[in-house]
């Protein structure tokens, strides 16, 4: 909206011409952070109040391995993270790019989902009867095949044609290959399966948070290289019309989870619950295919693919299959707390890792 004023001031008086800022999306980019940032920290204690006056608390399921930290109730504040990505985006995105509202489609939808987990959960007093497993799947298949279609229909598509069904990877300038119609079920597989794996990660005070922030600053920076046709030229990047507003919205994302930081820090009395971190993993998992680089993210997500390839090891190939246990418990930062590592070195080294992952993702930029 802010967008929308700026450029209908600055054309009509003289003395606003300095609104002409809002046409750079390096400016609207760190705006949106700085908003994000300040409206989850002034408001934050407000919702959360609201949110524990109102019984949004985590019933934990007793875990006799685990610390006795993990048996306390903490508050969902989902909704914070989630409304002030959402506010920060219809402030200074341009609404009128479909980048944009694939973006806040892709926010609302997962966070909807989380909040019917989360509500499930409070309702029955118990984490163990949220959403099922096979709902969960099927609401989050559901968004993405109209996600797929979207992106691989040509006249429906926000990507240049031809540019939807290539498949790139890291450290290679040329597409890999076209995929046709079967990247539609690569679209899909992609989106649940980033949607699922940050999910998975949220499980100790302020751990999934950073490593969010941490990615979503590299696939900004993607989009507006994508999005600058004399940068993108330079690094061999296919330019993107529009794709700046993806940029504008991970600042935002990233200005939100500072934000959250705030509150979500050791020890924490809030948690971000399903409905924060679907959110973020389904905006994560729509930004990669937006940006065209899915593949990218086992570089930049290496702890939340290793959250969710551990909680696979240990729960469907071992346990399941093969009767037996490959790690004390699953996901790996559990395994970690039960082999007596305390929680905030466990947080500490993660944050580490994902910034190392981080930046060997940036490095692809020009390493290609």
């Amino acid at each position: 909206m802010i967008y929308y004023l700026g450029t209908y001031l600055q054309q009509r008086v003289a003395l606003l011409s300095f609104l002409r800022l809002v046409d750079f999306i390096s400016f609207r980019a760190i705006a949106g952070a700085i908003t994000a940032l300040l409206f989850t920290i002034l408001v934050g204690d407000r919702v959360i109040l609201f949110l524990y006056r109102c019984g949004q608390r985590d019933m934990p399921r007793d875990f006799v391995h685990l610390p006795v930290t993990s048996g306390q109730a903490k508050i969902y504040g989902g909704p914070l993270i989630v409304s002030s990505i959402v506010l920060s985006a219809l402030l200074w995105c341009r609404l009128h790019i479909r980048f944009a509202i694939i973006c806040v489609a892709a926010v609302g939808w997962f966070a909807l989902v989380g909040a019917l987990d989360d509500w499930l959960k409070v309702r029955h007093r118990n984490s163990g009867r949220g959403l099922s497993e096979s709902g969960k799947l099927a609401l989050q298949i559901a968004y993405a095949t109209v996600f797929a279609v979207v992106c691989v229909v040509d006249r429906l598509s926000p990507l240049p044609d031809g540019l939807a069904t290539r498949l790139f990877v890291p450290f290679v300038k040329t597409p890999l290959a076209d995929l046709g119609w079967a990247y539609a079920a690569f679209i899909v597989f992609t989106v649940v399966a980033i949607a699922n794996a940050v999910n998975l990660a949220d499980g100790i005070d302020g751990l999934a948070i950073v490593p969010v922030s941490f990615a979503v600053a590299v696939y900004g920076v993607f989009a507006y290289v994508s999005s600058h046709a004399g940068i993108a030229g330079f690094l061999i990047f296919p330019f993107v019309h529009g794709i700046g507003e993806v940029a504008v919205v991970c600042a935002i994302v990233f200005g939100a989870c500072l934000g959250f930081l705030w509150f979500n820090c050791y020890p924490a009395n809030v948690i971000m619950g399903d409905t924060g971190s679907m959110a973020l993993g389904g905006l994560l998992g729509t930004v990669a295919v937006l940006v065209k680089q899915e593949v990218l993210f086992l570089i930049v997500g290496g702890v939340f693919v290793a959250e969710a390839f551990s909680s696979l090891l240990q729960d469907h190939l071992g346990v399941r299959w093969l009767g037996r246990r490959f790690l004390a418990r699953a996901p790996l930062h559990d395994h970690f707390r039960v082999r007596g590592l305390a929680d905030t070195k466990i947080v500490v080294r993660i944050w580490i890792v994902a910034g190392i992952l981080a930046l060997c993702g940036l490095a692809t930029l020009k390493i290609r």
